[in-house]
């Protein structure tokens, strides 16, 4: 299931509630809420090469392509079938 424009206003609106203070964990859980049929990954941000589809605190978000047997990092919300939150180390 591809994430439709109530999906990534729901998560903008999200990170911006949360902003700075964005925790791995609770934006995962609340992603989980909010999002509940795309798939979500978790990795830690020194994994991924690509710039994030959204940032927030120590937070950042990438869209990725579920539907094949090989996930890949993308920037087409329209496409997209899953989240990576990749968590950063804040200092």
């Amino acid at each position: 299931m591809a994430l439709a424009v109530e999906d990534i206003a729901r998560i903008d609106a999200l990170l911006e509630a949360l902003g700075t203070g964005a925790e791995p964990d609770a934006v995962a859980y609340a992603l989980q809420c909010l999002v509940p049929g795309v798939g979500l990954r978790q990795c830690d941000a020194s994994d991924v090469l690509e710039d994030p589809f959204r940032s927030a605190g120590a937070c950042d978000l990438h869209l990725l392509d579920t539907s094949n047997h090989c996930i890949r990092v993308m920037d087409s919300p329209a496409e997209a079938t899953g989240i990576l939150l990749a968590a950063k180390v804040v200092a």
